[in-house]
């Protein structure tokens, strides 16, 4: 997750708002039927692992590989394994192979669960700073890492980098966007791939560009909007740690989320693409009821639009899971999923 300040075109109007409105109460537009429909083939997710001691050996800190049968049992499909690679690299931009060994048993501890893993390359802040070394190790990312899975754990997910953005245009990262996809596509290529739409105020999808012809793709974009609202009380930014207590769920607050998400779905159809929700969250500080109502009416209009999402995040901050006690955050749980007890 990197905050951004999220203020979408304004170009949707009120008549079209109500018009997604009324789709969405409507009965062909319920959230089971939605949930079926998910188009990514994804479910319920939650992201896991990305602040974690695993990687450089360590156990339960926080994160227990155990916690995936949490994971699945509480009813969730998914998980986004958010991965620095580039942490990992020597000199000549080798991966770690200890780390990597590493990665692997992840993935099978994940798919053992009959969990879906993604791995998402997350090293956001220097590739949204330094392009062209971005640039540099994403592509020998992905060579190492679509090499080492050719062929094997055929549900496993890629996704390219995560929030691309920062001092990159929509036409620089559509350049290496579609490089790092030729490489994955030539020794994977029936994998699902995951591309972001670039991580700006506008999130503009109407500049993504993606190869017509490779249909295994799954677009992605993050939602904290209004981040007022989602990262008060934040305590490592000047800008919201002081922010609060804001409350959120009036008709024009859910009204905003609708039109936000209209805009990604109108273009999703058109495109005929499939869209996941890889990010959504509200920081703790936040007065629970209303961090309660946010994070339902997102999830579910995500379900409604028949999109895949996943949850910021498991432990840590934001957190769903209480890794001291071993249990869920209850209310956070049936926020997200409103079966679970």
């Amino acid at each position: 997750m990197t905050v951004i300040r999220a203020r979408w075109s304004r170009s949707l109007t009120l008549a079209a708002t109500a018009i997604f409105l009324a789709a969405l109460v409507s009965g062909a537009h319920g959230v089971e039927q939605g949930a079926s429909r998910d188009a990514a083939g994804l479910g319920r997710g939650i992201n896991i692992l990305g602040y974690d001691g695993l990687w450089e050996g360590g156990e339960n800190a926080p994160f227990r590989l155990d916690n995936l049968t949490e994971i699945r049992i509480a009813g969730f499909s998914h998980v986004r394994i958010n991965f620095f690679g580039f942490k990992y690299m020597d000199s000549g931009n080798v991966l770690d192979e200890t780390v990597l060994k590493r990665l692997d048993a992840v993935i099978e501890e994940v798919l053992a669960r009959h969990l879906i893993p993604i791995v998402d390359e997350h090293d956001t802040h220097f590739c949204q700073r330094d392009v062209s070394g971005c640039a540099e190790k994403l592509k020998a990312f992905w060579r190492q890492v679509a090499a080492r899975y050719a062929g094997k754990y055929p549900s496993l997910v890629f996704e390219v980098l995560n929030e691309p953005g920062g001092q990159m245009t929509s036409a620089s990262w559509n350049s290496l966007l579609n490089e790092c996809l030729g490489i994955i596509r030539l020794t994977n290529p029936e994998r699902k791939v995951i591309a972001a739409v670039l991580n700006t105020d506008d999130m503009p999808v109407d500049d993504l560009a993606l190869p017509d012809g490779d249909r295994n793709l799954i677009v992605t974009f993050h939602y904290y909007a209004p981040i007022r609202f989602t990262h008060q009380g934040a305590p490592w930014s000047r800008t919201f740690s002081g922010i609060g207590p804001l409350d959120w769920g009036a008709p024009d607050d859910e009204a905003k989320v609708v039109a936000d998400f209209g805009k990604m779905s109108l273009w999703a159809e058109r495109e005929k693409r499939p869209i996941y929700l890889g990010e959504f969250g509200v920081y703790e500080r936040a007065p629970s009821d209303s961090r309660q109502r946010y994070l339902s009416f997102v999830a579910r209009t995500a379900d409604r639009f028949g999109w895949a999402w996943a949850y910021w995040q498991f432990d840590h901050d934001f957190a769903a899971f209480d890794s001291a006690s071993q249990t869920w955050k209850p209310d956070i749980l049936r926020a997200l999923i409103p079966s679970a007890r």
